[in-house]
């Protein structure tokens, strides 16, 4: 009777059946018919489904959810090779102009056709006298010059109404803008600003990877030094 009354009063929960039977491994293997017989709800509707089936249900969706994970690692795989393929192209065209005066709008062009940006737009100051009738090298305030100097990093996100937005030829049509800073090292004042536009509000949006802007910026910056007095 004392058995039965601290059985009464201590019954046996889920978590002790789950715990007995993950300390004993054996025992599907000395009573193999249960498998057989315990039955469970599909997650695909209502009617029952042997364990077994159930198990088999279980597997075959982690199959379907790995594939998932293989498929966008080589997408993403191949998104990054056209991405290192298009820099690669945009780096030679800058090694391969000869005339320092044309670097500018060449790294404007090219940002444009072969990365599809709508609209780039790039100033430069502190200019050789040789460049300094050039469109590329006036129409900077002092203002935009701070804005320039004031960016640690490339900004992305909504045109706020940037002063910059004025230099592309359609300001009215950059929804989202990238503003990209180029300096001669890490920790000196700007010397240029590089402007990217896009009609599409999430183009380039607050929490978009920059590291190949920042690579962008460093490559333009090495080759418009040609242009510095």
């Amino acid at each position: 009777m004392n058995s039965i009354h601290q059985a009464a009063m201590n019954p046996i929960t889920e978590d002790d059946i789950a715990n007995y039977l993950a300390n004993t491994p054996d025992f599907f293997e000395r009573h193999a018919q249960l498998l057989s017989q315990v039955q469970l709800t599909s997650p695909h509707g209502t009617r029952a489904v042997s364990l077994q089936e159930r198990q088999a249900g279980m597997l075959r969706d982690k199959i379907k959810a790995l594939e998932h994970r293989v498929m966008d690692m080589v997408r993403h795989g191949t998104e990054n090779e056209v991405t290192a393929d298009r820099l690669q192209r945009w780096t030679r065209g800058l090694l391969t102009t000869r005339d320092a005066r044309a670097l500018p709008i060449r790294i404007a062009s090219d940002l444009e056709t072969l990365f599809l940006v709508p609209q780039v737009a790039i100033k430069v100051w502190d200019c050789d006298a040789a460049y300094a009738n050039e469109a590329y090298a006036q129409n900077a305030s002092e203002d935009m010059k701070a804005l320039a100097t004031s960016l640690t990093a490339p900004y992305c996100g909504v045109n706020s109404g940037f002063d910059v937005a004025g230099w592309l030829a359609e300001p009215q049509a950059a929804v989202s803008i990238a503003l990209i800073p180029l300096r001669p090292e890490p920790e000196a004042p700007a010397f240029g600003l590089l402007v990217l536009a896009s009609p599409d509000p999430q183009r380039f949006h607050a929490d978009m990877g920059i590291d190949f802007l920042e690579r962008i910026a460093e490559l333009a910056s090495a080759a418009l030094s040609r242009l510095r007095s």
